[in-house]
Formats: C-alpha cells, sequence, structure tokens
C-alpha cells in the first residue's frame, strides 16, 4: 500500500473559487502536498490522461469538460493514502456523497463533480508521472 495519491482540482471547482477551499479540507484531513501546479491542459493532454475512457460514449464530452478552464493537478501523501482521499472527496455522483465530503460541498452532478482521486496505489503512481517529473516532488 502506498503513502501517495493524485489528485485534480477540476475546471467547475476552479472557475468557482472553490481551490483553496478544498485544499484546506485536503490539508486539515491530514495529507501533506507533495508536488502542485496549475495547468491549463490541451485536448491532447486531456486525451491522453483520459485514453482508458477512448471507448466510452462520454469521452468526449469528459475532455471538452476537462479543458474547459485550468485544473490543480497534485501528489498528496498520508497513510493509506489512496483509500483515505476516495472517502475524502465522496461518491462520483454528489447527491450521493456523504455529508462533508469535497464533492457534497462542491460539485454540482456526476460529469462536474470537482475533485479526481486515483483509484488504485498503480492508478496513482501512473497520474502521478502524468504529471510531474520526479524532480517536481518532495
Amino acid at each position: 500500500m502506498s503513502k501517495r495519491t493524485f489528485t485534480m482540482i477540476k475546471p467547475d471547482a476552479t472557475g468557482k473559487s472553490y481551490t483553496g477551499a478544498i485544499l484546506d479540507q485536503i490539508l486539515k484531513a491530514g495529507f501533506s502536498i507533495k508536488a502542485m501546479k496549475w495547468i491549463r491542459l490541451t485536448e491532447e493532454q486531456a486525451g491522453l490522461f483520459y485514453d482508458i475512457h477512448r471507448e466510452r460514449a462520454f469521452f468526449q464530452e469528459l475532455v471538452d469538460f476537462m479543458i474547459s478552464g485550468p485544473i490543480v493537478a497534485a501528489v498528496l501523501e498520508k497513510e493509506n493514502a489512496v483509500a483515505d482521499f476516495r472517502t475524502l472527496i465522496g461518491a462520483t455522483n454528489p447527491a450521493q456523497a456523504a455529508d462533508g465530503t469535497i464533492r457534497k460541498l462542491y460539485a454540482a452532478s456526476i460529469g462536474e463533480n470537482a475533485v479526481h482521486g486515483s483509484d488504485s496505489d498503480e492508478n496513482a503512481n501512473i497520474e502521478a508521472d502524468f504529471f510531474f517529473s520526479k524532480l517536481e516532488r518532495f
């Protein structure tokens, strides 16, 4: 089990100025930030990141959403990082997310769900490698 996970604060949340509040909630939950950057993905970058979904009907809509504004990408560290972060962000559908979770507080819908969180240690490493070189991580 890894002590690191990956997250993105998505364009809907950055566009509504929720970035600071979300980062504050992450830090208060005991995570430390090991790498972070504020960027705007190109269509090609978003397509590569979400390539696993390329054959699904929602793929282009997802790419279009992810390039609609800036994102904040980050590597987080804490014991049991992946599972604890998934609990902190809540269910993908904010209507089903537990009270106090990031998605319950800041997401508008399944599609505009404020944050991404890695679903496994393996994917956390792959996703972190997509955004950060080893020199950018602490």
